[in-house]
């Protein structure tokens, strides 16, 4: 059952600059994690990666995760199950868009990850569709 992201939860999931880590199941149960770019996308996360890499292709598998966003002692923690979305031309819409988000401060770094790397790859995205969602707060 998918809850929705709200109130403090989604203001540290909505703050520039941070990055998410991300845990997916290995094929013999063993977690692996990534640090990576997301974005918020209504009451999901939106995460996007080249095909062939071993988060996406865990997920593809065994669409169970666990995401962490921390900024320093505050972080939140997602649990849930991802939906891979099939759209290659969205999937490369998303990349870019993280990108001017993640180097909104060097544009023409964006620019060019962009057109140099990401737009020769294949990219899939996924959203994480949250089942619970744990707050820690620096109070």
């Amino acid at each position: 059952m998918a809850v929705s992201i709200e109130g403090w939860a989604r203001e540290v999931l909505e703050r520039s600059g941070t990055f998410g880590t991300l845990a997916t199941l290995q094929v013999d149960g063993a977690p692996l994690q990534a640090v990576i770019w997301y974005a918020v996308r209504a009451d999901s996360i939106l995460v996007n990666s080249a095909v062939g890499r071993r988060w996406p292709t865990n997920l593809l598998r065994d669409p169970r995760y666990s995401f962490t966003v921390e900024d320093g002692y505050e972080w939140v923690g997602v649990r849930g199950v991802a939906e891979a979305l099939s759209d290659l031309d969205a999937a490369q819409e998303d990349i870019a868009a993280m990108a001017r988000r993640y180097h909104a401060e060097e544009p023409e770094k964006a620019e060019r990850l962009i057109r140099e790397q990401f737009q020769r790859q294949e990219r899939i995205s996924f959203l994480l569709h949250p089942q619970l969602i744990t707050e820690h707060p620096d109070t």
